[in-house]
């Protein structure tokens, strides 16, 4: 597949902005000003991602409640991720699909697929995110294409994070039924993303960034951005984050934006990685500053965090939440053997009916599915 380049210059202002940003120069004054505004600026951003921050953790939740409940009500979604194929092109050195890693494979056929969908619809869900290792050879367009297209059937939402693709082969996803793009840049640091992927379409820093924009370009009505926190410094990931999906949104006003929250996880065989530790804290004052920043942003906590965690952040600034989730492939039809093994290891294990009662016993009104599709 030969790489597109659209010639925006979203990266070059996100790459500048954050090898400027110094976390240690914000004070307390310049944390408590961002704290008593409505609309923040990208300083003020930075401010709440600084260390002076931390210390205004009680501040920044009730700011961040308020936030919430003034743009997303008591709402919180549900959603579940379905994994059709671990195969994987790519080595990257703290993922558990990679290349070189030694993991039983699976792919799904579209037989499978469908029973894994109906198997998940009984949940009542209404919202899945479909999910791939990162080969063209062994889940080319078309598979995908078809296994939204059977998603559709079950589901009114349907997400893909798979390898990034062209323009027109987000088009041509879009046309098959598939509403949002999840990419993880996984860090920013363009060094430091040198050395932890080795092999593989996905070393290209530049073509991975602008997966979103293309993605929009093509018709996607959502896009989703991550870091994989503690691959590097945490601050300037988030940042970078944020602001990426801050300037898209600046571009492309009528997207839906989605920011996700992931730290490291252990992976099978135990990978080994020089990482950063993201403590709970820290976490926590990234994502109420991405609700401060990103007022209009969904927030997706994932089933890497504790369930304690997911629980109160819900409450706080995350507006949307995975349950039901499993990393493996073929893992959700009744009286199966897994077919293949995890990305990732998960730290909430609760079944979506376990999840949606929790949601509701803390007065907040679980969300299977907001959209509504008008035949012509």
């Amino acid at each position: 597949m030969e790489l597109e380049n659209i010639n925006s210059n979203i990266m070059d202002k996100v790459i500048s902005e954050m090898n400027t940003y110094d976390y240690n120069s914000f004070s307390n004054e310049d944390v408590e000003e961002a704290l008593n505004k409505d609309y923040l600026s990208v300083k003020d951003f930075q401010a709440l991602l600084s260390p002076k921050a931390i210390n205004y953790l009680e501040e920044k939740a009730e700011k961040a409640k308020e936030f919430k409940e003034r743009y997303f009500g008591n709402s919180v979604y549900i959603f579940t991720p379905l994994y059709i194929s671990n195969y994987c092109d790519n080595y990257c050195v703290y993922c558990g699909f990679n290349s070189h890693n030694k993991i039983k494979r699976a792919k799904l056929d579209f037989e499978q697929i469908e029973q894994e969908l109906k198997e998940i619809a009984k949940s009542g869900l209404q919202e899945i995110l479909i999910l791939t290792g990162e080969s063209e050879r062994y889940s080319n367009i078309e598979y995908i294409g078809e296994a939204c297209k059977l998603a559709r059937k079950y589901f009114n939402n349907v997400g893909i994070e798979i390898y990034p693709v062209n323009v027109e082969d987000y088009k041509y996803l879009n046309s098959c039924g598939a509403d949002y793009v999840t990419i993880f840049q996984e860090t920013y640091n363009n060094e430091k993303y040198k050395k932890l992927h080795l092999e593989g379409h996905k070393k290209v820093f530049s073509y991975r960034f602008n997966s979103q924009e293309r993605a929009l370009m093509g018709g996607m009505r959502g896009v989703a951005f991550g870091a994989l926190l503690g691959l590097d410094d945490f601050r300037k990931d988030a940042f970078s984050t944020g602001y990426h999906a801050y300037l898209l949104q600046k571009k492309y006003p009528y997207a839906e934006i989605s920011i996700s929250c992931p730290r490291l996880r252990p992976v099978i065989n135990n990978l080994k990685v020089e990482k950063e530790i993201v403590t709970e804290r820290e976490l926590f004052q990234i994502v109420c500053a991405y609700r401060l920043f990103l007022p209009f942003a969904n927030i997706t906590i994932s089933t890497r965090e504790n369930s304690i965690f997911r629980d109160n952040i819900i409450k706080i600034a995350a507006t949307k939440i995975s349950a039901g989730v499993d990393t493996g492939i073929g893992a959700h039809t009744e009286c199966s053997t897994k077919k293949g093994d995890e990305q990732f290891e998960i730290a909430d294990k609760r079944t979506v009916a376990e999840i949606f009662e929790k949601v509701k016993s803390e007065d907040l009104q679980p969300v299977m599915n907001d959209y509504i599709y008008l035949k012509d």
